[in-house]
């Protein structure tokens, strides 16, 4: 029996202090963790919004096999050549307009495990979200059915705004996936599990990057932008910093979850203070 197929993601990375925390980090947990595949959401790399092809060369010499992005995707429109690109493993969100450019699913293959290749793809959610998505349910299922192997290992994001849609959309594909991870809130949940048919489920992978601010923001900015209604420009939070996101083990026999844990790297949370 082959072993297990080690595949870790990451959250999403917020800015420069969000790469420098990947740069670092990344490669301690390749080490210790030994994935035999990274994948990375770097839809706010750029200054805390998009990415660009710098950017995203910047993940993939870290140690990223392949990057995901999601509403930010073309905030820097010079990527979308990139992402067009079918030898670079990075693709935009699947339900969007099929005349948005870029590739809807990605295939990686596993380091360890050559003879099984990881499929990766990217929904956005449709509830409490600012972005215009088709049905993320509907477009599983036409990706599910155009994939070129028999009993593939696949890899759904869920970058979605209500924790609700992603459970559900979880639950519609349980069986059939081996996992689906939430992202987009920047915030690490504590609800990780294996579903009765073997999808492996956590509601968001959190972020990389500052944890001090308001979702990898800076907290002044955005308190006045909410106490006061006047528009602000958002910037990237400094203080501590934090990688995040989970590792799972997925059977290269039948493609499902067999464990899924959460994973942190970084500067120490403070949940004290001394006297």
């Amino acid at each position: 029996m082959p072993r297990p197929i080690r595949i870790l993601f990451l959250g999403d990375v917020v800015g420069a202090p969000g790469r420098a925390a990947v740069q670092k980090h990344l490669p301690e947990l390749r080490a210790s963790l030994k994935p035999d595949a990274v994948i990375v959401n770097g839809e706010n790399i750029r200054n805390g919004s998009g990415i660009t092809a710098d950017l995203y060369r910047a993940l993939r010499e870290a140690g990223a096999d392949a990057v995901t992005l999601g509403d930010h995707v073309y905030k820097d429109a010079r990527i979308s050549q990139t992402i067009e690109d079918p030898g670079e493993p990075i693709l935009r969100p699947a339900n969007l307009s099929a005349k948005a450019p870029g590739k809807r699913w990605i295939r990686i293959p596993a380091h360890g495990e050559r003879s099984r290749d990881i499929f990766v793809a990217t929904v956005l959610g449709r509830v409490v979200f600012p972005m215009p998505a088709d049905d993320p349910f509907a477009t599983c299922d036409e990706i599910l059915r155009n994939l070129p192997d028999r009993k593939p290992i696949v890899i759904i994001e869920a970058h979605m705004e209500a924790t609700s849609e992603k459970a559900a959309l979880a639950h519609h594909l349980d069986g059939r996936v081996a996992a689906v991870l939430g992202s987009h809130t920047h915030v690490p949940t504590a609800d990780e599990r294996i579903l009765p048919g073997g999808t492996a489920f956590l509601s968001d992978l959190g972020m990389c990057g500052p944890c001090d601010g308001v979702i990898g923001r800076d907290a002044s900015r955005v308190v006045h932008h909410m106490t006061t209604a006047m528009p602000v420009q958002y910037e990237v939070s400094g203080g501590e910093i934090r990688v995040t996101g989970a590792l799972m083990e997925v059977s290269a026999d039948t493609g499902l979850a067999l464990s899924i844990e959460r994973v942190e790297a970084g500067e120490p949370r403070r949940t004290r203070v001394r006297a």
